[in-house]
């Protein structure tokens, strides 16, 4: 079954892969029939792993693969694969599936078509890396992947200057919002010794008279400022106030204009 879990975020990436590096040589056919079949094949895969869990009650959660170790902190590659895990999973590939056969009719106009679809291809491949994951350094890594492909969405025309302009601007917002997610994590890393949800989630209750000092003589709880630090990385993601301004640049950015 591990080869499966896999197999759901690495076929959109072998789609976009393929639409890429080698768009100009499969042509615009066989840029959207890669990239289509790639994100269908995971949305069946997450279908049959659903049942499993749903049905079944077979769960997982484990490191699939260990790059570096730093002390007794462990930094790995890993999925957490319950109920809501493959609820998103679902929801992913699924409206991710409808995108990219909307795109076919969307860009048939445009010179960038091979492009774009390796780019949205790749934003599912960063969608399920996050939603997948069972630890915090590669939801980091889903979560940035996610955000860079959002900048080379925004500004896939990137002949119009309003186009450059908005995707650097959301850029920038998104690394304020990043700059907090990463201090929690940070947090986390320090004080907890781990960055697997389950080891977390099972220390949090022990650590939750642990207090830091923000400013001499201040003391404020860990769990609240490690809270505090990773919503802030949530509110760059959804566009909430202070971090809003750059959604309403990339609806602008991305309206559809005539050829």
């Amino acid at each position: 079954m591990q080869s499966l879990y896999l197999l759901v975020p690495l076929a959109p990436l072998a789609g976009a892969l393929l639409a890429g590096l080698f768009g100009k040589t499969i042509g615009r056919a066989g840029a959207h029939t890669a990239t289509i079949l790639g994100v269908a094949v995971a949305l069946l895969a997450s279908c049959v792993i659903a049942q499993d869990v749903i049905v079944n009650g077979n769960t997982f959660n484990g490191a699939l693969y260990t790059w570096a170790t730093s002390g007794s902190l462990r930094f790995e590659i890993g999925f957490l694969i319950d109920p809501l895990t493959v609820m998103m999973m679902l929801v992913v590939s699924f409206v991710s599936l409808m995108v990219h056969i909307y795109t076919i009719g969307y860009m048939e106009e445009d010179p960038g078509y091979q492009r774009f679809f390796s780019y949205i291809s790749l934003f599912t491949f960063s969608m399920l890396m996050l939603v997948m994951s069972n630890n915090f350094l590669q939801l980091f890594f889903g979560w940035e992947a996610v955000g860079l492909v959002s900048y080379l969405l925004i500004g896939f025309w990137y002949t119009r200057p309003t186009a450059i302009y908005a995707n650097l601007k959301a850029f920038l917002v998104n690394r304020v919002g990043d700059f907090g997610f990463a201090l929690g994590i940070g947090l986390v890393a320090s004080y907890f010794g781990s960055l697997d949800y389950a080891t977390v989630f099972a220390a949090a209750g022990g650590l939750a008279q642990e207090t830091i000092a923000l400013f001499p003589g201040v003391e404020w709880s860990l769990l609240t400022v490690t809270c505090i630090c990773l919503f802030i990385g949530a509110m760059g993601k959804s566009a909430q106030f202070p971090l809003h301004v750059g959604c309403r640049i990339r609806w602008k950015a991305q309206r559809r204009f005539p050829h």
